[in-house]
C-alpha cells in the first residue's frame, strides 16, 4: 500500500470539533397504528454521541460498514440535517449559535461538500458553467457576468477540465469527469473545508485514483482541509492522517492512517482489516467480516459489537464501553482496557 498522506507534518490547530454529535430519527408508524397495534414509538439512533476533532491542512475519515451513520455526520455538519444533541464547532464557531443570516452564509461559504453520485449531483438541465458559478453568484464573490466567466474557466483548469468545457451539459461528461465538476463546484466559493461523502465509489478503479491524486493535489496547493468518508480501506489509507471508525452511529477508535493499519486495537477495526484482500501475496488468511450488523433500531445492551466479537464477555453484554486513551489510539472497548483482546 501506499504510505499516508503526508499532510499530517504541516497540520494546524483544531478546524471542526464535534462534541456528543447525535442524530436521532422518528421512524415510528402513523399515531393510529401505534394505538391499534399497541405498539412504542421507534426511534433510529442513526448518530449517538459521536467527539472529534479534525486539524487544519489534514484529512479525518469515517469509516464503517453500511449504515452506521457516516453519511448522516456528514449531513449533520453541513446543515442538512438538524443535530439531535451535540455541538458542531467551526473555526471556533458554535454553529448553533449562529442566528443571523449574513454571519450564516459567511460562516458556509467557508465549507462546500461532494457528494457520492456525480450522475445524481449534477442538475441536468444546467451548463457546466452555470452549476460551478452558482455558488460564486449566491455569496457574491464576483462583480460581473466576465470575471463569473473567468473564475469558472480557471476552476475547470484547476481540476484538469477545458474552459470550453463550461458550455457543455453533465451528460456530456464520463463520471470521473463529471466528478471533477462537481469538485470545480466545491471551490468555487474558495472554501477551506470540504466534506467528501464517498466522492470515488461511484467510479471505476482507474479513475478512482485519479480523482483522489487530483484531491490530493489541491490539498497541497489549496492548503484545504477534509473529512472524507468511505467504506473503502484501501482508499482511506491513501489519502487519511486520522481515521474513525464508525459502528452502529458510534466511534468505536480513532488513529492515525499508520497506526491504525499498523496496529489496529479494537476488534471491529481487525476484522475490516482482514477483509481486505491480500494484494502481496503473504498466504495470510483472510477472514470475512462476520456476522451481521444488528438492527440499529433495537440494538444489543452494553456493547454493541458483542454478539459479532470473539472477546465478548459479560460486562460487554452490559455497559457500554467508553472512548478511551490506548497508546497513541482513542478505543472505545472493555477488552482492550483489560487485555483480553490480545
Amino acid at each position: 500500500m501506499p504510505e499516508g498522506n503526508p499532510q499530517s507534518a504541516a497540520a494546524g490547530p483544531a478546524v471542526l470539533e464535534v462534541r456528543d454529535l447525535a442524530k436521532h430519527f422518528d421512524v415510528s408508524k402513523p399515531w393510529l397504528a401505534r394505538v391499534l397495534e399497541n405498539q412504542p414509538k421507534q426511534i433510529l439512533k442513526a448518530v449517538d454521541g459521536l467527539s472529534f476533532e479534525i486539524n487544519k491542512g489534514e484529512t479525518f475519515s469515517l469509516v464503517g460498514e453500511s449504515g452506521c451513520g457516516k453519511s448522516t455526520v456528514a449531513k449533520l455538519i453541513v446543515g442538512l440535517h438538524r443535530p439531535s444533541r451535540g455541538e458542531i464547532i467551526f473555526d471556533g464557531i458554535n454553529l448553533s449559535n449562529v442566528t443571523d443570516k449574513k454571519e450564516a452564509n459567511a460562516v458556509r461559504r467557508r465549507w462546500q461538500m461532494i457528494f457520492q453520485d456525480p450522475y445524481a449531483s449534477l442538475n441536468p438541465r444546467w451548463r457546466v458553467r452555470d452549476i460551478v458559478s452558482e455558488p460564486i453568484r449566491v455569496f457574491k464573490l464576483a462583480r460581473s457576468s466576465e470575471e463569473i466567466r473567468d473564475r469558472v474557466g480557471e476552476l475547470l483548469t484547476q481540476v484538469g477540465l477545458s474552459p470550453a468545457d463550461g458550455d457543455k451539459f453533465p451528460h456530456e461528461f464520463s463520471g470521473g469527469q463529471r466528478q471533477r465538476i462537481s469538485i470545480a463546484r466545491a471551490l468555487s466559493s474558495e472554501p477551506e473545508f470540504l466534506v467528501c461523502d464517498e466522492p470515488t465509489s461511484a467510479l471505476d478503479v482507474s479513475v478512482q485514483a485519479q480523482i483522489l491524486n487530483l484531491m490530493k493535489d489541491l490539498q497541497r496547493r489549496l492548503g484545504l482541509t477534509y473529512l472524507f468518508i468511505s467504506h473503502n480501506l484501501a482508499v482511506v489509507y491513501h489519502v487519511s492522517d486520522k481515521i474513525g471508525v464508525m459502528y452502529l452511529g458510534r466511534l468505536c477508535e480513532i488513529a492515525t492512517a499508520s497506526d491504525l493499519f499498523k496496529n489496529p486495537k479494537h476488534p471491529y477495526t481487525r476484522l475490516l482489516l482482514n477483509a481486505i484482500p491480500d494484494m502481496d501475496m503473504t498466504g495470510k488468511a483472510r477472514l470475512p467480516v462476520q456476522g451481521e450488523v444488528p438492527n440499529p433500531i433495537d440494538p444489543p445492551n452494553g456493547c454493541s459489537f458483542h454478539p459479532r466479537c470473539p472477546f465478548a464477555n459479560e460486562r460487554c453484554r452490559q455497559e457500554s464501553p467508553q472512548l478511551q486513551k490506548s497508546g497513541d489510539t482513542i478505543v472505545a472497548c472493555h477488552a482492550v482496557e483489560e487485555n483480553r483482546s490480545s
